[in-house]
């Protein structure tokens, strides 16, 4: 794998060639690594408590709930710069982990929509207009906010009861998001993502499974294991059919959904995986390590397989990844208060 450096700069740390060098050299399989960039985010200079990055294609925007430091940041691919929307629950100094204000969030093309864990409660912002239009109260504490297109309705993971819970979203301008129904989940959910071609959600359960939820039925319709001794971090291929599990010990599974969530590859990627991402485009996985301050990038064969590409040197505490449509990851950085940019831009992708 060739890798086209679009742009180079120095992310400040000592030895950055260094290590970049010697993974590349060290990891069998692995190309050149790319060189990444650091963005800080405004507020974020005594950390941040990242959690769920998203990008969204529609507004081409990378969306960043920037945790205690009360704003939805999002950053413009082609620039780096920040637009900031403030308003949310802010808090004191980094302390660690990622329980404060918003720290996930999801999106419909025009509306945005957030929560906010220091005052469970979920916000509907208007993308345009940059201000929070409506909100409603959260039953218990959230962990991922997801749009459910088919069925216009917004599903809060909610873990600490074993649930997800189901808002429907009323009116035009703006929705509004009302209580509908609860899905029990029993020993999970963690993670979420939403497969509108096939009438799915997918989601874990922490101890080395998944499920697929009927997104009309509201209940679950397969359980399989996913290989993981703790599940975490989840993304999907609708195309191919392939649903991904980071693994908590360091590793990513691919599971067939055609064939009942069979597993068709692995590898050892990192320690310390929580949340990772894919670009279809690409057919790259995105895997970063807290514990080793890695990403790993996974090339998928057509078959399913893993391979490894690169291995990039990250921060610790870098447990979560978004991919943009442009050939770039993003890695947080929590301490830092900021994103790892990683450009990912191979001139052959090998397919």
């Amino acid at each position: 794998m060739i890798f086209r450096v679009r742009r180079l700069f120095a992310l400040g740390l000592a030895g950055l060639a260094a290590m970049l060098a010697g993974n590349a050299a060290g990891s069998p399989g692995a190309g050149t690594a790319p060189a990444p960039r650091f963005v800080a985010l405004p507020g974020g200079s005594a950390g941040i408590g990242f959690d769920d990055l998203q990008f969204s294609a529609r507004l081409d925007r990378v969306l960043i709930p920037a945790g205690r430091t009360g704003d939805l940041d999002l950053l413009d691919p082609a620039t780096d710069a920040v637009t900031t929307i403030k308003g949310f629950s802010a808090t004191g100094r980094f302390a660690g982990g990622h329980g404060e204000g918003i720290t996930s969030v999801t999106e419909d093309g025009r509306w945005l929509f957030v929560t906010d864990r220091t005052a469970d409660r979920i916000d509907v912002i208007d993308a345009a207009a940059r201000k929070t239009v409506a909100s409603a109260r959260l039953a218990s504490g959230p962990d991922y906010v997801r749009f459910v297109a088919p069925t216009h309705e917004l599903w809060v993971s909610e873990p600490g009861r074993d649930r997800i819970e189901v808002f429907r979203l009323t009116g035009d301008a703006p929705p509004t998001p009302v209580h509908e129904s609860f899905i029990p989940v029993p020993g999970g959910p963690e993670s979420l993502v939403i497969d509108a071609t096939h009438s799915r959600a997918y989601t874990h359960l922490w101890a080395g499974k998944s499920v697929a939820i009927d997104l009309k039925a509201r209940r679950i319709v397969g359980t399989w294991s996913n290989g993981c001794r703790g599940s975490r971090g989840i993304a999907l291929d609708p195309a191919h059919g392939w649903l991904f599990a980071g693994c908590a010990e360091g590793k990513a599974v691919v599971m067939d959904l055609a064939r009942g969530g069979a597993q068709i590859g692995s590898l050892r990627a990192g320690a310390g995986v929580d949340i990772i991402d894919y670009s279809p485009a690409l057919r790259h996985l995105y895997v970063p390590g807290a514990t080793s301050a890695t990403l790993s990038i996974l090339a998928v064969s057509p078959e399913g397989r893993l391979s490894l590409v690169a291995t990039v040197p990250a921060a610790s505490g870098s447990h979560c990844v978004v991919a943009d449509t442009h050939g770039h990851a993003y890695v947080c950085d929590p301490r830092r208060g900021g994103l790892i940019v990683v450009p990912d831009d191979p001139v052959s992708p090998g397919r």
